[in-house]
């Protein structure tokens, strides 16, 4: 069974795609890990995001593997140097080419054939997985999901003001609601959770409820 979980940055998904993984005892698939690892093999390689032959070629030459809990580009183990701050925007970057969209997809549907799995992203439910057993679209306000950030990266010492975060966030929305490929927007069979005033955990009893009254689960 897939169960797919998207919505944009700050809306709680990545930390509700991990827990109800563990709590259905399912395969966690992190996307957003996928990306940051194509934006630092381009990065690596010194190419220009907006040379496209150049991106393409790349990527003729990128296997990312995805065992629990690590990344592996062409062979290394690089979980650590794709959550650096330079490779995070890069990976905000890469995710509006279509040649990289449609690389990464046809590569977790790879990583997710025969396996129970939960992934988060922007565009699972509606490119991706669109036969995904069970599908949520989490949102939150703009500004609750921008102090969420940045209280994040406060805890990780990294020196950000509220006011760069909330607009480094409205540009990767427009981003991601404009791009040519997959723009993000609920699946018109998703769940849709709006987190502004919810904890975690009530987020994760919401999803997990959902899930377990899933036919596909039953079977």
């Amino acid at each position: 069974m897939i169960v797919t979980i998207d919505g944009p940055a700050g809306s709680g998904k990545s930390s509700a795609a991990r827990l109800l993984a563990a709590r259905l005892g399912f395969d966690y698939l992190d996307t957003g890990a996928m990306y940051r690892a194509v934006a630092l093999a381009l990065t690596r390689r010194g190419v220009d995001f907006a040379d496209l032959p150049a991106v393409e070629a790349v990527l003729a030459g990128v296997q990312i593997e995805m065992p629990p809990g690590h990344v592996f580009l062409n062979g290394e183990d690089v979980s650590g140097a794709i959550r650096s701050p330079g490779v995070s925007q890069g990976a905000s970057k890469v995710a509006v080419i279509p040649a990289v969209r449609r690389f990464l997809a046809a590569a977790q549907r790879r990583v997710a054939t025969g396996r129970s799995i939960v992934c988060e992203g922007r565009d699972q439910g509606t490119v991706v997985f669109p036969d995904a057993g069970c599908k949520f679209f989490l949102t939150a306000d703009p500004r609750v999901r921008a102090e969420r950030r940045y209280h994040e990266l406060v805890v990780k010492g990294e020196t950000v003001t509220l006011h760069d975060v909330l607009t480094a966030q409205e540009e990767r929305d427009a981003r991601d609601a404009s791009r040519e490929l997959g723009p993000m927007h609920p699946a018109d069979d998703a769940v849709i959770v709006d987190t502004t005033h919810l904890t975690t955990d009530a987020v994760l009893a919401r999803l997990e409820e959902v899930v377990r009254r899933c036919p596909t689960a039953r079977t």
